[in-house]
Formats: structure tokens, sequence, C-alpha cells
């Protein structure tokens, strides 16, 4: 009994140490030449071994100060504040130190000069912001980013260029508030040199609906900003790859890339060509962030009122999908992109690109199917071949009308053109090998497509915070002409004797439009400190036509001009909607 009471003892002593590891620290800020204490400015803890930022507090009128919860442990003591110089010590916190001596801080005014440029003030916080200044932090020459980031207190870098900041994992990196060829966060920190860099500033970034309707939606993302100094902000970079090898029975295999990207101030251009026969049709998805452009990407007003982003992959448009694992392909790829920014109030972007692709595919499949007691063996060939080319050109230009009102503008417009031919031959056997079908199918398919497509966004923010209205419309539009023919030959056998033949030899005629507008109107209302009340209204109009003719071809006439009635049609689709919203 005594020994269970001693353990159960022992364990609430070791409770209590536990939850009583924290202190609330506390003290005074003031300024020793005036005699006054210091409002607003910022005490910080950071931790010795990682220099992460674990806490920090803001001075109140009085100068006083209060951090709640420090673990006990071995911080570095940062006070900061524009007007005074920097105080920073180490300091040890446990259970005797609750109470902290005074600050004192010097105005910069009453400093050396040569004493406040070596200070170079390398850490100091702004709100919600921690800004570093660079040149406070020591590189090799020719350094990138990267290597400078890796200097600085609170932020790492791993070994597979992973970014963390202040603990958390950055997902974007700006340059100059904007994005830089993408938003992967490694494009700018391994293509910008580290002395072009004036301060790295790391920020939580808001979504752009909850900027714009002031309402947190929970969607931030840890941000670096990077401020170039005003002398550096131009330059430019690239990407050469050539590979080939000689072969026996096949066209030698080569494959070249070339890319190009320069900026100067909000100016950006990108430029790319990628040929090949070894089944690269296209920029992987990183490359396509820093050379090409997010001119895949499509945009829908959701629910909520916010932006969605999706992209519409290999198959855009309808196109037919080729799997370039299989068989050859022959590829050019050429594009395009030009951004640029005015007076922070215009921005306008433009992607042209151009795809030719010539494939070509040989298959032999052999197919074992049981039925009853019987067994079929059917070998079969098929041979593919596609031609086909596509151009894809992409716009958008946005306003700043004043700080309230901005307007958007999207354009696309994609041409598509495909022939293709298939061709393939089987035979059908028994289990002792008896022939009991033939078949011959040519299947040569021509077609063009023509995608148009263009958005408008407005928003619109009321003097009231939160208070906010959007409308959003778009149109699309997409057309199909298509001519199919297909030549089929099936002969059927019984003991080796031909006993039924069917012969099919058609056009099959194909127009089709798709014309979709839809708008959608949204408009939020602060109900109080933490709720708001959202109206929205969506319209949408789709009409559709698609118009089938199938004929035979006529011996006599020698043309396709037999109506086949059961595999021809036209159809006309009207559909409208009209969906309203409320939330709170």
């Amino acid at each position: 009994m005594l020994k269970k009471l001693s353990l159960a003892l022992l364990l609430l002593i070791l409770s209590y140490c536990s939850f009583a590891q924290t202190n609330t620290i506390s003290g005074v800020v003031k300024d020793t030449t005036e005699n006054k204490f210091v409002h607003n400015a910022v005490v910080a803890l950071l931790s010795q071994q990682d220099s992460i930022l674990i806490t920090f507090a803001r001075t109140n009128a009085q100068g006083t100060y209060s951090l709640a919860s420090v673990p006990h442990g071995k911080y570095i003591f940062m006070v900061m504040h524009p007007s005074f110089a920097d105080y920073v010590e180490d300091k040890e916190i446990d259970a005797t130190n609750s109470s902290q001596p005074m600050i004192a801080v010097t105005p910069k005014s009453k400093l050396l000069e040569a004493i406040i440029i070596q200070s170079g003030n390398p850490i100091r916080i702004k709100g919600d912001t921690t800004i570093y200044t660079a040149d406070s932090f020591k590189v090799s020459a020719n350094a990138n980013v990267e290597e400078l980031l890796k200097k600085m207190p609170g932020i790492q870098v791993d070994k597979n260029g992973t970014i963390k900041a202040m603990g958390e994992t950055v997902e974007k990196v700006l340059v100059d508030g904007e994005e830089f060829f993408g938003d992967d966060p490694g494009m700018a920190v391994k293509n910008l040199r580290a002395d072009a860099v004036k301060e790295v500033q790391v920020f939580q970034k808001k979504s752009d609906q909850a900027e714009f309707t002031g309402i947190d939606d929970g969607q931030s993302k840890q941000t670096i900003n990077l401020k170039l100094k005003e002398d550096k902000k131009k330059g430019y970079f690239g990407k050469i790859d050539a590979a080939g090898g000689l072969q026996n029975d096949i066209a030698d295999r080569y494959n070249t890339n070339f890319m190009f990207s320069s900026f100067k101030g909000k100016r950006k251009f990108s430029s790319f060509l990628l040929t090949g026969n070894t089944g690269q049709d296209g920029l992987s998805w990183q490359d396509m962030e820093r050379y090409g452009s997010t001119g895949e990407m499509s945009m829908e007003m959701t629910d909520e009122g916010g932006m969605m982003f999706f992209s519409r992959g290999g198959d855009s448009d309808g196109e037919p999908y080729i799997n370039t694992r299989d068989g050859y392909i022959k590829n050019i790829n050429a594009g395009l992109q030009y951004s640029n920014k005015w007076n922070d109030t215009k921005t306008f972007n433009i992607s042209p690109k151009f795809n030719s692709q010539l494939y070509d595919n040989n298959k032999l499949n052999f197919t074992q199917t049981r039925i009853g007691d019987s067994l079929l063996n059917e070998n079969a060939t098929t041979n593919s071949l596609v031609d086909r080319y596509n151009f894809k050109t992409n716009a958008s230009y946005e306003i700043k009308i004043d700080s309230n009102n901005t307007l958007k503008l999207t354009l696309g417009a994609n041409i598509y053109h495909t022939e293709s031919d298939e061709l393939r031959r089987a035979n059908t056997t028994g289990a002792k090998g008896n022939l009991i079908n033939t078949s011959n199918r040519k299947l040569a398919t021509t077609s063009d497509r023509e995608a148009l497509n263009g958005t408008a966004l407005f928003k619109h923010k009321f003097k009231k915070a939160r208070r906010t209205l959007s409308l959003n419309a778009s149109w699309n539009m997409l057309n199909n002409d298509m001519e199919n023919y297909l030549q089929s030959d099936n002969q059927s056998f019984d003991n080796g004797v031909p006993v039924l033949n069917q012969q099919q030899n058609q056009l099959r005629d194909i127009e089709k439009q798709t014309t979709v507008f839809s708008s959608k109107l949204v408009y939020t209302e602060p109900l109080n400190k933490d709720f708001s009340l959202e109206l929205g209204h969506e319209v949408s109009l789709n009409n559709g036509t698609n118009n089938q003719v199938t004929y035979t071809y006529s011996n006599t006439t020698g043309k396709y001009d037999v109506l086949v009635d059961s595999l021809t049609n036209n159809f006309d689709q009207r559909i409208s909607i009209q969906k309203p919203s409320v939330k709170a």
C-alpha cells in the first residue's frame, strides 16, 4: 500500500513539474535618452538551436510587454523598433526570471552613422511579416537565393529544395509581390542571384478570395517575397537538353529541348522549342510553369463565390488521347509567353503555342476465349497512323479600375486538325486450328475542331469591410467537323468452307456545335464580427446541335450517296439553369 501511495505521489509531482515548465515573462522597454516609454516595439524570442521564431508581442503605450506560456530553455531575445537600434541578447528562461529587467534602447538618430551601417538591421518584424535584410547575411560570390535563405535564422532548405520558414513549408515564393514564372517555390530561389535581393519577407498569404472579401477562409499559405534591388530587376536563364542514339531496326532516336526566359521589372518573356521522336509530347508540368504558361488551366466560379482552377489535360476540347508509351511519335512543340504589368494597375498575358505529332503504332494481339467446351483463338494485327497539329492561344487582361473595383478579361482560341488511319486484320481458329472467321477493317478519319472561350470577372468592394459584389460571365463554343470512312470485310467458315460474308463501305459525316454561356452574381454582407451572409445567383444557357449523316458506297454511281437512316440523326439541345444560393 505504501509503495502504491509513493508511486502515485511521484507521478503527481512529475505531472506538476511537466505542466509547470512554462513561464509568462514580462518587462518594460524604455528610451533612456528622453526618459520615455517605447510604444509598439516588437519583443521576440527565437530558438537558439535553429533560430525559429517562438513567440513575439508588441509593447503598449506604457512600454510594457508580456510573453505568455514560454517553455523553459535558451533563446535569442530581440527588441526591434523602426526608430531605435535593435537590442539582441542570449537569454535563458526558467522559473526564476518571470519579470525581466528594463530594456533600454537608443534612437538611431543618436547613434554614429558608421555603427548604423554596420548594424544593418538584419531582422525586423512588421505586423505579421518577418523581414530579413539580405546584405546582412554573408554568402559566397555568385551564390543563388537558395544559399542566402540557408543563412537566415528561422528558414531552412533541405537537400530536396523544400523551404521551411518558422517551421512551416513555404508554398509560394514571389518576386516583388508577383509570381516568378509560375508558382514553383524553387523557380526564383534557384535562378536569382543572392546579391540581387534587398529584402526577404516571410508572411502568411491569404487566398485571393479572402483578400477580396475580407473573410478569412483558412486557405492561407506560407509565403516568401523577394524584394529586389532597383538595379537588379532584370535577368535571364534557360535550359538546353539534347540526346540521341543510333538504332538498327527502327529510326534513330533523338530529343532536343531549347528553353529560354528573361525578365526586366514587371515584364517576363519565355519561349520553348521541343523536337524529338522518343515519346515526349510537351513540356513537363515544372517546365510548363517556367517556360510555358498556365494556358491549359480553366477557371470557373464556385458556389462560394470563389475561383476554381482546373487543368483540361492532354485531351482538351475533346481531342483523342494518344498513349505515347506505345508506338513511335515524332513531335514538334513551340510556344511563347509574354506578361507585363504597368503602374500596378494593368496586367497583360498572352501565350501562343504550336504542337505537331506524327504517331505510328503496330500491335500484335493474341486472345483466347472459352465458350462452353469450345476454345477460340484470335490473332490480330493493328496498324495505326495519326498525323495532327494544333494552334492554341490564351490571353488575359486585368485592370485595377480603382482601389475598390477590378476587371479581368480572358480569351482563348484553339484550332485542331487530325488525320488518322487504322488497319486491323484478324483471324479466329478453333482448338484444332480450323479456321472459323477472318476480319479486315480499315478506318480513316479527318477531323477539324475550333474551340473559342472568353470570361469576364468584375469585383467590387464597398466601403464597409467584407461587403463585396462579384460578377463572373463566361462564354464557350466548340465546333467539330468530322469525316469517318469505314471499310470492313468479315468472312465466316464452316469446316474450312466460306459460308457467310459481311461487307461494309460507309461514310459518316458529323457536324457538332456546342455553345455555353454562364454567369454568376455573388454579394456578401457582414452580419457581425464573425459571420457574413452570401447571396448568389447563377444562370447557365447551353445550346448544342449534333448532325450525323451516314452513307453507303454505291457501286452504280461510284459515290457515297445511299443514305443509312438507322445511322443518321439530327439533334438540337437547349438547356437553361437558374441556380440561386444563400449561405451564412
